[in-house]
């Protein structure tokens, strides 16, 4: 894996929320945000989509690990209020503003929230989009950046990334906030 340095501006963001095991229901969650942004014509060739694993599952119970599933937002996306809170840090996130009532399911409207990524440096990974390649990055990022000099920052969440031009080339990035 391959490991450059990258400045992340803060940015708003939409996002629905999963409590519980992390599996099915973060693949779950992603579809019904893929589907709300879609209608709201968010979905494009520069798209980036973000989950972030809210807490680890080593030291959380799995029922209550949170999931956020998030889309990263235009400046005056129309129909989005810019009321909202931070996404990851020392907030759980679930200050949100509320999104405006045009297309989209009425259930998935309800679940999403606005709110905006931290920015700052991150150690990014590219990697394969596979289950198998997503699994071994986790296993391989923290090793990889002890060896380089870096220090995770855990008051940040770790992202991965889904940039729609690494999408169609099967890739997505592993994002870990450094100091």
């Amino acid at each position: 894996m391959t490991l450059k340095i990258e400045y992340i501006a803060p940015c708003p963001m939409a996002y629905i929320r999963h409590i519980g095991p992390y599996g099915p229901g973060n693949t779950e969650t992603m579809e019904r945000l893929k589907h709300w942004a879609k209608s709201r014509d968010l979905m494009n060739s520069h798209s980036v989509i973000l989950g972030i694993a809210q807490d680890n599952p080593q030291m959380i119970p799995p029922e209550i690990c949170r999931y956020d599933a998030c889309i990263l937002l235009p400046d005056g996306c129309p129909g989005v209020s810019s009321v909202g809170g931070s996404v990851g840090g020392s907030g759980d996130g679930s200050v949100g503003g509320s999104v405006g009532d045009s297309a989209g399911d009425s259930s998935t409207e309800k679940e999403v929230r606005i709110g905006s990524i931290t920015g700052g440096r991150y150690g990014v990974f590219t990697i394969n989009h596979t289950a198998e390649a997503v699994k071994r990055a986790w296993e391989e990022v923290f090793p990889q950046l002890f060896a380089e000099s870096y220090i995770p920052d855990f008051s940040r969440p770790i992202l991965e990334r889904y940039k729609a031009e690494l999408i169609e080339r099967h890739l997505c990035e592993i994002c870990v906030p450094i100091e």
